[in-house]
């Protein structure tokens, strides 16, 4: 708890004054940080789907390291590793070593320079304090593995078999941040946006667009059950948008670039959601073009579509969805799958059921497990697709319901025709210029959903309930391309 925020903020201005006015190469860097930061980058990449190149990336890079030399961690802007992620989640972090990372949906999101140079100042804010050491008797960069079916499973041998087996959504010492370490990161932040020249209210309204976008998808149940991964570690959002403004005006500076025809211009026609590389989710449907599979989850369902799993998760049900090597024997793939997961176990697994489904090789095996929760069923059904691939579900209900409510999903599983996989093409972010005769609504209509096409529409601009567009203005539509 912040118990003097006069003395917080002092103290946070106290910090970012010094790289200001630095007069030589220097860098506070530790050899130390550089090797933990090159380890852990390679994971991160794999996490958010590797890296986005192209324009977009080398805009991205060049902002970047302009806000970072900013932090006194170093004045070369080379000493600085900025990646714009190839992800549909809206977050953006730091990690030790000079690394510093956006997910193209959050640029997506920005509207300007400005922000985009907010956000990562904020982020290189976390490292030049040293609020990663602050954490570090619960977590280190290395890795923190966490299950998503924890909670049902708890600490049995299954359990932990399964929640090893679904850790795709690990966050690589990315963890939340305490509410004074977010008042720090977010003052730094601003002063850096004022030592590079941009406007230092483009935090706050690149916070008021976050808290926008949250809002919109606990509306819709979106591809996140519940906020953007960046409020989820770094929490109180709408009250940052009121501290960063406050941290703002006590700048004194009132003028600065926002560069916001440069920065549409840059993420003109960038992909945004899903890219059908990595499979798309649509509501309840995930398809795969490269793979060519799809599957339906069960009404009141999620799906969550992740770098190495999908996940599908519903009332006191959970499951994901991977692949792996085949050699022609689905019984042999299921142990196999469970060995994986769980390298030290002894269970004793029962042979497998071999049946057709769909006109696809399929097995299942369902184990029971006792947890903390109570007991549960543990299902592995898995798909021999290719001579040499085969993918699988890994399924948890509760005891006696086996399969359950996941049945119509399981049952859903088919190979893609090939004119299903030329139908899916990405959406893209489209800048036009306002003209005579549109208007919100008309707009709008341009973008590529079945539904909320206006909120969406307002939340992508930056556009309050009551605001509306100017004649000769830039938008960003969501189109399909």
């Amino acid at each position: 708890m912040i118990t003097n925020k006069v003395l917080m903020f002092a103290m946070a201005m106290a910090l970012a004054a010094t790289p200001l006015v630095a007069q030589s190469q220097t860098s506070s860097i530790s050899p130390q940080e550089k090797a933990q930061g090159a380890e852990a980058n390679p994971q991160l990449l794999r996490e958010y789907g590797g890296a986005y190149g192209g324009p977009q990336a080398a805009y991205v890079r060049r902002v970047g390291q302009r806000i970072a030399v900013q932090s006194g961690l170093s004045n070369a802007q080379s000493d600085f590793t900025v990646t714009l992620l190839n992800s549909p989640v809206d977050n953006a972090f730091a990690i030790p070593g000079g690394y510093i990372y956006v997910t193209r949906d959050l640029l997506a999101l920005m509207n300007d320079e400005a922000e985009l140079a907010s956000v990562m100042g904020h982020e290189v804010g976390h490292v030049a304090a040293r609020h990663a050491r602050s954490r570090q008797n619960t977590a280190n960069i290395a890795g923190i593995g966490t299950g998503l079916l924890g909670a049902l499973l708890g600490n049995s041998t299954l359990g932990q078999l399964v929640t090893k087996g679904v850790g795709y959504g690990t966050q690589l010492g990315i963890l939340g941040f305490s509410r004074g370490q977010e008042t720090q990161a977010d003052s730094l932040g601003v002063q850096y946006l004022v030592g590079a020249g941009y406007d230092p209210l483009a935090a706050s309204t690149m916070l008021a667009s976050l808290a926008a976008q949250n809002a919109l998808e606990a509306r819709i149940g979106g591809k996140t059950a519940s906020m953007p991964t960046m409020f989820s570690t770094h929490p109180d959002p709408l009250g940052r948008v009121a501290r960063t403004a406050q941290h703002a005006r006590a700048t004194g500076v009132t003028t600065g670039a926002r560069n916001r025809d440069a920065f549409l211009a840059a993420i003109d026609g960038m992909i945004y959601g899903d890219d059908p590389a990595q499979g798309v989710v649509d509501g309840q449907t995930f398809r795969h073009p490269a793979l060519r599979i799809t599957f339906t989850a069960p009404a009141g369902f999620t799906v969550t579509n992740g770098t190495d799993a999908v996940t599908v998760a519903g009332p006191g049900a959970k499951a994901t969805f991977s692949g792996g090597a085949y050699e022609g024997d689905l019984d042999a793939y299921i142990r196999g799958v469970l060995k994986s997961l769980a390298p030290d176990s002894t269970l004793d697994v029962p042979r497998a059921r071999i049946f057709k489904m769909n006109g696809v090789d399929a097995a299942t095996v369902t184990m029971g497990a006792a947890t903390q929760s109570g007991p549960v069923d543990v299902t592995v059904m898995a798909y021999a697709v290719e001579p040499k691939a085969a993918y699988h579900f890994v399924l948890v209900a509760g005891q006696g319901r086996e399969v359950g409510p996941f049945r119509p999903l399981i049952e859903s599983f088919r190979r893609l025709s090939a004119t299903e996989v030329a139908a899916i093409r990405p959406r893209r972010l489209k800048v036009i210029t306002v003209e005579r005769g549109d208007s919100v609504t008309t707009l709008a209509a341009r973008m590529a959903y079945p539904s909320m096409k206006i909120e969406r529409f307002r939340v992508l601009n930056g556009l309050g309930p009551n605001d509306v567009v100017r004649l000769g203005q830039k938008i960003k539509l969501v189109v399909i391309g």
